[in-house]
């Protein structure tokens, strides 16, 4: 069990890439918090992991607010004693459409989503990470954030800000033993692309 131990928060974890790593994280031994806006969602995987033998807590938190960032790893340090790790797997994209039928509101929705939880996350786990003595940010990124998509470019942009965002971020934690990754998935079977 590599993960033996170690508390973990996946946000966007009621479906897709998130169910699956944070199944695979209290697989692996860890402690998850599952977050996901959609309740259903994020119960089901929770209960399907306890009932696995794993230990998950289900939490419904908007990661576009900073104070809900501030209650969920509050939250995780009370149910499981710390945090270790982050996954930001949450995200979101408006349907392909034209860049300039791109609403206002959509355009602000995919990068409070996609990239200010990213920015939040941070923010609120690194001085857990620091006093913990390290800790790790895995971002979900995109293949869309490496090359264009016409229809896409909204959501492209914003996943090559999490790419660029994450190497930054790397080498500036980097030496406090904060480990930030990302991860560049093509897509889901049940992400808002594939319908």
């Amino acid at each position: 069990m590599r993960l033996n131990g170690k508390i973990a928060i996946v946000t966007g974890a009621g479906s897709g890439f998130g169910e699956g790593i944070a199944k695979r994280f209290a697989q692996e031994g860890a402690r998850v918090v599952v977050n996901d806006i959609n309740v259903k969602g994020g119960e089901r995987v929770a209960g399907e992991i306890a009932t696995a033998g794993g230990k998950a807590l289900f939490l419904r938190a908007d990661v576009t607010r900073s104070a809900e960032w501030a209650g969920m790893i509050g939250a995780a340090e009370t149910a499981f004693g710390g945090l270790d790790v982050i996954v930001n797997n949450a995200g979101w994209t408006h349907r392909k459409k034209p860049y300039v039928e791109v609403t206002e509101a959509e355009f602000d929705k995919v990068y409070a989503i996609n990239v200010k939880s990213v920015y939040l996350s941070a923010l609120h786990a690194v001085p857990v990470f620091r006093r913990r003595g390290g800790g790790c940010l895995v971002n979900i990124g995109s293949t869309a954030g490496l090359r264009p998509r016409p229809g896409l470019t909204v959501y492209n942009s914003s996943k090559a800000a999490v790419i660029l965002m994450s190497k930054s971020m790397a080498a500036e934690f980097g030496p406090e033993r904060i480990r930030v990754n990302c991860v560049n998935p093509v897509f889901s079977a049940d992400t808002a692309l594939s319908a």
